[in-house]
């Protein structure tokens, strides 16, 4: 009976870690699928590539300028409702799509807006989920490299699973159905934040209030702006985290146009033909989830400062390098799949060094303004990509790629920023801030 009882114990501790966890993946994996769906009825029903790119446009530039705004509403009203909000709004606007095209009233610019509208609450309700992934790693008392790794896991199989399941609607029973099926991936989501979370997880914080505020009448959130400038001035204050959020950055960028145009170009002209994108991009995502396994048993025993740039180096210039190569496509494969393993160990230490140092009143709006930094490149990747590659060609834009990509990822890591990594490994985050001016706050490390 002992053991039953433990065992029961052990089942409901990690209920918030499991639940913020499942609501990521179905939201993730919905997003996969409808990232296929969407692009593919506009190119089959318009056969315009412009537009085609404009839809995908349409939902990227929202979210990554409202990712930006969204952290004072985060904490403000509580990373717990801002989701539900979010997928619920998803979801209607996934199936409102759906019901006017059967109805056939979906023009261009409906969809237009339609897609704006979920790229624009998808971005705080991402935000508002990653936010609570610390919490749930305290409440269900497990070390946040291994929530992080595990929230790695989580997010590579949405990244293999959706894109899978999207290609195989969209082949068999057309694109409607699959952004069906992404409706109702976010209408499960929002189900799994209202009713699987405990009853106290994701709610406001309450803030101390600062002498001067109190003397004034103000709230310790103060206006908007107000509350995003101390989300500016945190971060102002945090070397280690600016130098992160401009590596991804740039990183992003190349990815995106790595995806985007890189690798669609090399296939088509090494004669492979499209099935080759898909086991490319599928090489990388199977071995990321496998390291991001690894990393989730392993990685809070490691030194986070090595094991990161040696990710670095493994993920990040040999995938361009190898397709300037005129070799085999087994070779491609695996190189580009030791990516991956050497990958799956990266998102793991951001997601610690990140959670540790910044205060829970202060995390949706530092990792917010943190976020929109690190996407900021993504919707611009392919359209640089598409100039350097008609500029160049392919092969320069490879090498050209490649060697930004090892600059940025290994050459910074000299940097002495990067030295904080492996200082705060005692599991906790930091305390919550006390409410002072941008100036203090720019001056001050916790």
């Amino acid at each position: 009976m002992r053991h039953e009882q433990t065992e029961g114990a052990g089942r409901g501790r990690l209920r918030p870690l499991g639940g913020v966890l499942a609501a990521l993946l179905v939201a993730h994996s919905g997003t996969r699928i409808s990232a296929i769906a969407i692009p593919w009825f506009v190119l089959v029903t318009t056969g315009s590539a412009t537009q085609t790119g404009l839809v995908a446009f349409c939902e990227m530039g929202p979210y990554v300028v409202v990712k930006a705004f969204a952290g004072p509403p985060v904490d403000r009203i509580g990373p717990r409702r801002i989701s539900w909000i979010a997928d619920v709004v998803s979801a209607a606007a996934a199936l409102l799509i759906v019901l006017l095209h059967a109805e056939g009233l979906l023009s261009f610019g409906g969809l237009l807006a339609l897609v704006a509208v979920i790229g624009t609450v998808r971005s705080p309700g991402d935000l508002a989920k990653d936010v609570m992934i610390p919490q749930a790693a305290e409440l269900s008392r497990v070390p946040l490299e291994r929530a992080t790794g595990l929230q790695g896991v989580f997010d590579r199989l949405a990244g293999t699973v959706g894109p899978a399941a999207g290609g195989a609607l969209v082949g068999v029973v057309g694109p409607m159905v699959g952004l069906g099926v992404n409706a109702a991936c976010f209408a499960l989501g929002s189900l799994i934040i209202a009713v699987a979370l405990p009853g106290g997880m994701g709610r406001p914080q309450k803030h101390p209030v600062g002498k001067g505020e109190e003397e004034a009448g103000h709230d310790a959130h103060g206006g908007y702006w107000h509350s995003l400038r101390q989300g500016f001035a945190f971060l102002r204050g945090q070397p280690i985290l600016l130098a992160l959020y401009a590596m991804l950055g740039v990183t992003n960028l190349l990815d995106a146009a790595y995806v985007a145009v890189l690798v669609p170009v090399w296939a088509a002209g090494s004669g492979y033909g499209p099935a080759t994108i898909g086991l490319v991009l599928a090489s990388f995502s199977v071995t990321a989830t496998v390291g991001s396994l690894v990393a989730a048993a392993v990685a809070h025993r490691l030194r986070r400062r090595p094991v990161f740039f040696l990710g670095w180096l493994v993920t990040g210039a040999p995938r361009f390098l190898i397709l300037t190569a005129d070799a085999p496509l087994w070779c491609v494969a695996t190189v580009i799949g030791m990516g991956g393993l050497g990958g799956g160990f990266i998102n793991p230490i951001i997601g610690a060094v990140t959670y540790e140092r910044i205060p829970p009143d202060l995390m949706g709006r530092a990792q917010g303004i943190g976020d929109a930094i690190t996407w900021a490149g993504i919707p611009l990747g392919g359209l640089l990509a598409g100039a350097v590659v008609a500029g160049t060609g392919l092969t320069p834009a490879l090498l050209i790629t490649g060697a930004v990509y090892f600059l940025t990822t290994n050459l910074t890591g000299l940097r002495p920023e990067w030295r904080e990594m492996d200082r705060r490994r005692d599991g906790k985050r930091a305390e919550r801030s006390p409410h002072v001016t941008p100036a203090e706050s720019a001056s001050r490390v916790p």
